[in-house]
């Protein structure tokens, strides 16, 4: 880069540059010249030693203190060390404790800088034994790849039952089996693709992997006690020194127990624990499901195990408030079961630690457990190559511009590391850890605050670093492109999409499922369960009563699944999200057309389908009663248009109570054919008279929509 895109980078003058160019010596005569590595390099500690000054310069008092500290130290030790003279010490303390750190810090700076070479790239080594399967490949298009005739192939697919031409195409199952025959093995060609690294494999060596710390999330629901936990834990597992000060920095932290440490990750929730999955940022190893042994199993609970149980990864559920007297650990258990997780000691298999966040009881056998369950799924990681994570969380901060925080999930981050986050890029200008120590490197599994990028990432976003800048700014650029291209990152799927799905290897379709009655929930789920067309079943990610809402959405997009509604729907900006999201909702009010549907569409033989168009709402304002035609809805149109015989719903707190048309339409004494927007009528419904004041009238039209 040149002296001016230095300065813009770093956010700095061209002056201020200029200056410290000179006091380093270095030419200044061209200011569009392109720096060298080391000169960057030097400009970068020039800058970093002028911010350590700012950011480790103590106060006064502290000064004062500092200048008077073998004084100070003497005092306490022979006064019995009282109060003040204790305070007086830990500020001096605090001051040696600081200046040792920043000596260590610049020293650790310098040692990374001049070896940087030593870590491995994120490239794929080119393998000629390695097919890449691209989508949509024809045959012609594998007997390229494998240089051999186009009539080969076709037998060989007639010997898997396959009849096939030279311009058809074949599923990524059918090529592995191929490629067998010719000692080739098939790859997909996203995971070969490095400027797409939310897909891209990397194979490390078994001799370069180590054990890496765990890294786990606690979601429950509201006033269970998950911020007590993590605060007892962050507070009662940190290294020796630092008890009493504690400050966290970041949204995650890393403790130590049995000299084994354990990421803690402190999210808002399992909506963001699920929109980071939906992202593709699968960083979770363990989940905590924490449960209050007072309330029991709540409807937030249901939807976090849900949501635990969607991201594949293993449970521990943690009873919380043992220590109250109205504690219920039974009703706990039983709620459990009902809610899919038998517990160990009832026969199942899902770990129940039983803790008082308050008083610190069973919270080391907590600690213990999420150990054990680790080791048993030997997490390891290559500490030696270039890193790879995800974004926790991001801001903009107006003195130092982007800061993320990240965690490693492979690799190692240093100081100085050229990186691409998400779409944005840049060098790591500053690593701070969870205590916001300035550190030169992080190993994986470690949560880390940087500062440095072009613009600021989302949560969820995954990073990679890389061994130039030339590098990263070319592979950030490629990425922009292609979200600009197709915002192809949140997709869910559709009926018509499952038959080419089926045919491409899918063998379980996942399905969010939502409900007016617990009745009818069990009655669909079941249904649904038992439909299996050519081995392929369907997977109820997610069952509950009540309207669809943008929690289930995100839950769709991270699991590729379908919605469903039965009897129920979503608000405007639900179904404004679901388009966003590129999900599809299906609503029904039949069961058995809902299976019919399901099934057809897993055959391929959907009939056309019908799409409602909501042309007009109204909402209910007052209720009329007239002997001769009973309950009249004194409405006032939202939106659009009510037209009389038109279909229409009756829509209370998200549940579809009535389906029917609209009998009768009056404004005032007199008939009127159609309302517009901001009009009052009243109306009547055909079979209908349960009306209640606040009910939302949707009247809608059926659109066939074409496939």
């Amino acid at each position: 880069m040149t002296i001016k895109e230095y300065a813009e980078d770093i956010n700095r003058s061209v002056e201020d540059i200029v200056k410290h160019m000179e006091s380093l010596a270095m030419d200044t005569s061209d200011l569009d010249r392109v720096l060298s590595d080391d000169e960057v390099i030097l400009l970068d500690n020039s800058f970093q030693d002028e911010e350590d000054y700012v950011e480790t310069n103590p106060d006064e008092e502290m000064l004062n203190d500092y200048n008077l500290d073998e004084k100070a130290e003497q005092i306490a030790y022979e006064s019995n060390l009282t109060n003040d003279n204790l305070v007086k010490t830990s500020k001096v303390k605090k001051v040696k404790k600081q200046e040792k750190d920043k000596s260590n810090f610049k020293q650790e700076r310098k040692k990374i800088y001049k070896h940087k070479e030593k870590l491995q790239s994120n490239e794929q080594v080119v393998d000629e034994n390695v097919l890449l399967y691209k989508e949509g490949m024809t045959v012609s298009d594998l007997a390229n790849l494998l240089d051999v005739s186009t009539g080969e192939i076709i037998k060989k697919l007639m010997g898997l039952g396959i009849m096939a031409t030279v311009n058809n195409s074949v599923s990524f199952d059918t090529v592995e089996l191929i490629a067998l025959d010719y000692n080739k093995t098939v790859k997909k060609e996203e995971t070969a693709d490095i400027s797409n690294f939310e897909n891209y494999e990397i194979e490390d060596r078994e001799e370069d992997l180590v054990e890496r710390p765990p890294v786990v999330t606690i979601m429950g629901h509201v006033d269970h006690g998950k911020t007590t936990l993590l605060d007892y834990i962050r507070n009662s597992n940190v290294a020796s020194g630092e008890a009493g000060g504690i400050t966290q920095e970041i949204g995650a932290y890393q403790v130590e127990c049995n000299g084994k440490k354990i990421t803690f990750i402190d999210t808002p929730g399992h909506a963001a624990f699920t929109e980071m999955r939906a992202r593709g940022a699968s960083v979770t190893d363990i989940v905590i499901i924490i449960v209050a042994a007072d309330d029991g199993i709540m409807p937030q609970t249901k939807e976090a195990i849900d949501h635990a149980k969607a991201a594949g990864v293993p449970i521990i559920v943690c009873i919380n408030k043992i220590d109250k007297p109205e504690a219920n650990i039974d009703r706990v258990m039983t709620g459990l079961v009902e809610a899919g997780l038998t517990p160990e000691e009832w026969g199942g298999d899902t770990i129940v630690t039983k803790i008082s966040a308050k008083t610190g009881e069973g919270v080391d056998e907590l600690l213990e457990n999420i150990l054990l369950i680790a080791e048993m799924q030997e997490l390891k990681a290559n500490p030696n190559r270039y890193a790879t994570g995800a974004v926790l969380e991001s801001k903009m901060d107006k003195h130092v511009g982007a800061v993320a925080t990240l965690l490693i999930s492979n690799g190692t981050l240093r100081l100085g590391d050229p990186i691409v986050v998400g779409t944005a890029f840049g060098k790591v200008r500053t690593l701070k850890d969870d205590l916001g120590r300035n550190i030169v490197e992080a190993p994986p599994a470690m949560p880390v605050e940087i500062t440095g990028l072009s613009s600021v990432p989302s949560a969820g976003d995954k990073f990679m670093a890389f061994e130039t800048e030339k590098q990263a700014k070319q592979i950030a650029s490629d990425r922009a492109l292609r979200e600009k291209d197709a915002d192809t990152n949140r997709t869910g799927m559709s009926l018509e999409e499952l038959f080419g799905k089926i045919n491409e290897g899918l063998k379980e379709i996942n399905v969010v499922l939502k409900t007016d009655t617990n009745g009818s929930l069990e009655a669909v789920k079941s249904s649904l369960e038992k439909i299996d067309v050519e081995g392929v079943k369907i997977n109820v990610i997610r069952g509950a009563v009540g309207g669809i809402t943008e929690s289930d959405i995100v839950l769709a997009s991270a699991s590729n699944a379908l919605i469903i509604g039965f009897n129920v729907r979503g608000n405007n900006k639900v179904l404004d999200m679901a388009k966003q999201y590129s999900i599809e909702i299906r609503l029904y009010d039949i069961i058995y057309k809902l299976v019919e549907d399901m099934e057809k569409a897993m055959k391929g033989m959907l009939e056309p389908i019908y799409e409602e168009k909501v042309t007009g709402t109204a909402e209910i304002r007052q209720l009329f009663k007239f002997s001769k035609v009973g309950m009249i809805a004194g409405c006032h149109v939202t939106s659009g248009t009510i037209k009389n015989n038109d279909k229409a719903r009756v829509v209370r707190d998200s549940i579809v109570i009535y389906n029917g048309s609209i009998k009768s339409l009056q404004h005032e004494k007199d008939g009127v054919k159609e309302m517009s927007k901001d009009h009052d009528c009243g109306l009547t419904l055909d079979n209908f008279q349960d009306y209640k004041e606040g009910d939302i009238i949707e009247v809608y039209e059926l659109v066939e929509v074409e496939r």
